[in-house]
């Protein structure tokens, strides 16, 4: 599923973690076909560059880097690089499955890393680039993709769910303190996504307690994205944008 573009993200530059698949590389496209210089960043190489290459075989902008989310200096590296960034998608993420009482610290550990430290570094690295005065139409954007398990909780996902929470939290301190740099600072919270990451899940997922009764497609938590990312939110500032089929209004 893929909307029409509009264009409305011309010459913007978009940095996106955790871009190699699934709803990274969803937002990575419908990014690049409204207009934007789009890096889709993550540490799937293989998947990474091979996404970039389609892509820019469509005549769209799409530049794959290797990043590791939990490096700072990782993430200092790549700013230098690709110098400002406009808007920033933390996207990357990983999900960890066990009880509560077997859950080993280490993967604690790996778990918030990724989901949360990493969307952290990320922020403090974009951000001396992305400020402007208030404004601006050159304002920047932060968009974290939490998830329908940072307000409600799931059976076996303490690190997961917490990271999420974490997350959301984490958006709403930086839309406060990021403001008047005239940086937007928001969060998605999906819903069931079809994505690699969910393939272990048993049979129905969270679909039953989905009034609408299916997964989304990556494509539809993207016009989400686009949203964030353009002028179309310019007055949206520290919000959940919920996209879940209506999980959470149950």
């Amino acid at each position: 599923m893929t909307s029409g573009a509009t264009g409305r993200l011309t010459g913007k530059t978009v940095l996106i973690t955790g871009g190699a698949r699934g709803q990274g590389a969803a937002h990575a496209e419908r990014l690049a076909r409204e207009q934007a210089t789009v890096f889709a960043c993550d540490v799937l190489h293989d998947e990474g560059g091979a996404l970039a290459e389609r892509l820019q075989g469509e005549g769209l902008d799409v530049t794959y880097r290797g990043l590791d989310v939990t490096e700072a200096a990782a993430w200092q590296a790549l700013c230098r690089e690709i110098g400002r960034v406009d808007v920033l998608i933390n996207n990357a993420g990983i999900i960890h499955v066990a009880p509560l009482e077997e859950q080993a610290r280490a993967v604690w550990d790996k778990t918030l890393a990724v989901n949360l430290t990493g969307a952290m570094l990320g922020i403090q690295a974009v951000v001396p680039g992305m400020r402007s005065p208030i404004g601006s139409r050159q304002g920047g954007s932060v968009i974290n993709i939490a998830s329908i398990f940072c307000a409600v909780g799931a059976p076996g996902y303490a690190a997961y769910c917490a990271s999420k929470a974490g997350l959301i939290a984490l958006t709403k301190v930086a839309a406060l303190e990021l403001a008047a740099d005239n940086i937007r600072v928001n969060a998605i919270v999906p819903g069931g996504v079809s994505t690699p990451m969910n393939e272990h899940e048993k049979e129905g997922g969270v679909i039953p307690d989905t009034p609408l009764r299916r997964r989304a497609h990556p494509s539809e938590i993207s016009g989400a994205v686009v949203f964030l990312a353009s002028e179309d939110s310019s007055f949206v500032t520290g919000s959940e944008l919920v996209v879940d089929g209506g999980y959470l209004a149950r």
